[in-house]
């Protein structure tokens, strides 16, 4: 009896430790998890503090406690090693690359930034605006200090900073992302990895002092086993990336089978009851927007009850 406790339950852990996860289906024989069912195999999937989300901004909560951040590091000339994940591509950051400010309970270091986008002209952000999904997500992962790894910090409910930025298709390159093009296609296969060679992160990203307005939740990683333990800052300032860096970007790496790797985004989740801040800039911004629709609103209200009279 006790011999058969044993082997199932080294039999569940060896399935949960091997278990592979993915966004969709890539073969006919592929046995991995889409979305839909990873909470099956990694629980904390199913928790009720999950990422991405659709950001309702009629409903946002604006706060005038959150101040701008400070960077450390990102004018640097650093050099980045990517990797191809399997499931999408990893920039690596070294330590000197830190984050403090936002309101955000300590002092951050970087730990790595990677993109999501969509696929043969879909949209592949992960959070959504009022609804609509825009066509790649920039995500720098931050550690809490005075933390190690990923592991550590997952413990604590804002153990992970992640900053994320929203891209809108414009007709004109972004100058710098042709560099993170060109190591994507040295990284096309799984496990393959290359080195960007003096990069500064404030090539890709805008100087902090231009990053006051953003919005703030308490949310998850949002791929398995999706840790409840991230301060998500979502910018309200998007960058940009032109239509042929686009269908450049999203042709250069492959699934770790082999497949195309497209639509590399989670699907937004339940918001269960959280509440979204937005950051004193917004505020004015959002006050301004919803003084003047009251003001239409009531003289369209006016109109209309002269017409009846």
């Amino acid at each position: 009896m006790r011999s058969s406790l044993y082997l199932l339950t080294f039999l569940y852990l060896h399935s949960w430790a091997t278990a592979e996860w993915c966004y969709q289906t890539q073969t006919c024989d592929d046995t991995c998890k889409d979305p839909r069912h990873w909470a099956a195999l990694f629980p904390r999937c199913g928790g009720l503090r999950q990422s991405p989300i659709n950001i309702v901004t009629n409903r946002v909560h604006f706060n005038s406690a959150l101040p701008p951040f400070s960077f450390m590091g990102h004018t640097d000339l650093i050099n980045i090693t990517v990797e191809n994940k399997g499931h999408s591509a990893h920039f690596a950051l070294p330590q000197s690359v830190r984050l403090t400010g936002g309101a955000l309970p300590g002092h951050y270091r970087a730990a790595q930034f990677h993109f999501h986008w969509g696929g043969n002209g879909r949209p592949g952000s992960e959070h959504t605006i009022d609804g609509e999904r825009f066509p790649m997500e920039l995500h720098i992962v931050h550690i809490k200090e005075p933390y190690v790894s990923l592991e550590e910090a997952e413990h604590d409910m804002a153990g992970i900073a992640l900053l994320a930025f929203l891209f809108e298709e414009t007709t004109d390159d972004h100058p710098h992302l042709d560099t993170i093009i060109a190591a994507l296609g040295q990284v096309q296969n799984n496990g393959s990895s290359t080195v960007i060679p003096n990069f500064r992160l404030s090539y890709i990203i805008p100087a902090a002092k231009d990053l006051h307005s953003y919005y703030r939740y308490v949310g998850s990683m949002t791929t398995p086993g999706c840790e409840q333990a991230v301060a998500w800052t979502v910018f309200h300032r998007m960058l940009s990336i032109s239509s042929r860096q686009l269908d450049a970007i999203v042709n250069q790496c492959r699934f770790r089978t082999g497949q195309p790797m497209t639509d590399i985004f989670r699907p937004t989740q339940p918001l269960d009851g959280r509440v979204v801040f937005s950051s004193k800039s917004g505020t004015a911004q959002g006050s301004l927007i919803h003084m003047w629709f009251s003001v239409f609103s009531v003289l369209v209200m006016h109109i209309i009850l002269i017409h009846i009279i």
